[in-house]
């Protein structure tokens, strides 16, 4: 949250990570963003509620809140538009 992507240079409104040791299709590690949560945090632990599947990329990301937590798919669209505004995709959930 609050820092610059390292290429493409937009800034991240939402915490967004990675979940070490689980690697995904795109060769690196699986992502996630963390919403639901104010201010930056170094490491967190919550439910994942969905995955935004992209139709046009191989590197879905989980959608990770605090536990007790809920979001619709529309706020979900909302919070992660700086990034997803470039890719087809679909939010999945159980």
């Amino acid at each position: 949250m609050g820092c610059a992507h390292p290429t493409h240079g937009f800034d991240y409104p939402v915490n967004y990570g990675y979940l070490p040791d689980v690697p995904a299709p795109d060769g690196e590690y699986l992502d996630a963003y963390v919403l639901g949560v104010e201010g930056p945090v170094p490491r967190f632990t919550g439910v994942c509620v969905a995955v935004i599947h992209r139709l046009d990329d191989d590197d879905d990301k989980l959608v990770v809140l605090p536990p007790g937590t809920q979001i619709t798919d529309a706020k979900i669209r909302e919070q992660t538009h700086f990034q997803e505004q470039f890719f087809q995709s679909v939010i999945l959930r159980r």
